[in-house]
């Protein structure tokens, strides 16, 4: 209900809720968030009403899809507000964060009756920790891969040297012209690149989700050393970055694709030449591209090897038998 209160009242007061680049997007779409948030009262309603059937377990999935495109960009809201001190729309990044805050909600409603079981009498016990499987590993390093072009780009531009036409020098005078946070244009200063650490820290994400070592705080860490990390610490970023950087990253170089062979014309921006803009996307889209999908399989690998299982009592033949071999019930 406060989500679509919200859409409501942005619909009345005409509040744009979609940003095209640095341009408003239509006000109505403030009726499409209120008629989202309607939808997803009525199903979380009925669920508590007639309980959790196929239809509003279908239902539920088909509205938190729609949370999820109304998170888009959430991400990249957190970046702005980091490093440059202000988001592109106030009412833009409310709306981000109510739907993101919405998927996570409507997932777990839709999941509430489902969880792996054992067959078994006893209390909850936990899947002990695992590295995730060849394939997944595999994803993650194409994901630490994708991200060094990217990391030289913008170290190149941080130290003062020339990329793609710009220099060091042109790209400090555009982030000050941006009104770029005194921590950027410190880290700037230093020869470091904001994004470029964030790259750093997605990259610690990504094999933290897939390697027995991130299911457990580091020795240096103050009051937590050696205690389980809870599964909602690095899933809630990696949920968040993969729901913005996946979509973006393959529809930006969608994009750059159909620039490359002069379906579609690159904006050159403040780059010299279209070429230079061109390179710069392909360079920035594909690390997007390829870190979002892996971060996206990672996360989906820790989600299955960190969820929790409920023992429940045996029930039939099988329960039988386990009361008359008490001795095999004790081995267990």
């Amino acid at each position: 209900m406060t989500f679509a209160g919200y859409g409501l009242a942005c619909a009345l007061s005409e509040t744009p809720l979609l940003y095209l680049g640095g341009d408003p997007g239509p006000a109505a779409m403030g009726w499409a968030v209120a008629a989202v948030g309607a939808l997803a009262a009525l199903a979380c309603g009925a669920v508590a009403r007639y309980g959790l059937r196929p239809m509003l377990r279908a239902l539920l999935w088909v509205v938190c899809g729609l949370a999820a495109i109304g998170a888009f960009s959430l991400l990249m809201d957190v970046i702005t507000l980091m490093f440059g001190q202000a988001v592109d729309s106030w009412a833009a990044a409310a709306t981000h964060a109510l739907s993101a805050a919405g998927v996570v909600l409507l997932a777990a409603t839709a999941r509430s009756d489902r969880g792996p079981f054992t067959a078994t009498a006893g209390g909850p016990v936990r899947v002990s920790s695992s590295a995730a499987s060849r394939p997944v590993h595999l994803a993650a390093c194409a994901g630490t891969v994708a991200f060094l072009p990217y990391v030289v780009m913008k170290l190149v531009w941080a130290s003062g040297g020339t990329f793609a036409g710009m220099t060091g020098t042109e790209m400090l005078a555009i982030s000050e012209r941006n009104g770029a946070s005194g921590i950027w244009l410190t880290l700037e200063s230093w020869g470091l690149d904001g994004t470029a650490l964030l790259a750093a820290l997605g990259v610690f994400l990504l094999w933290a989700l897939v390697r027995p070592w991130g299911r457990v705080f580091p020795r240096w860490t103050p009051f937590l050393r050696g205690r389980r990390v809870p599964r909602w610490l690095p899933l809630s970023p990696a949920l968040v970055g993969a729901a913005t950087l996946a979509p973006y990253g393959v529809l930006g170089a969608g994009y750059s694709a159909l620039a490359t062979v002069g379906v579609l014309s690159m904006p050159r921006g403040d780059f010299p030449t279209a070429d230079d803009a061109l390179l710069v996307a392909w360079i920035g889209m594909a690390a997007f591209a390829v870190y979002g999908v892996a971060l996206t399989v990672a996360a989906r690998s820790y989600w299955l090897r960190t969820r929790p299982l409920t023992r429940v009592p045996v029930t039939g033949p099988s329960a039988v038998r386990e009361r008359h071999s008490p001795g095999r019930a004790q081995s267990r």
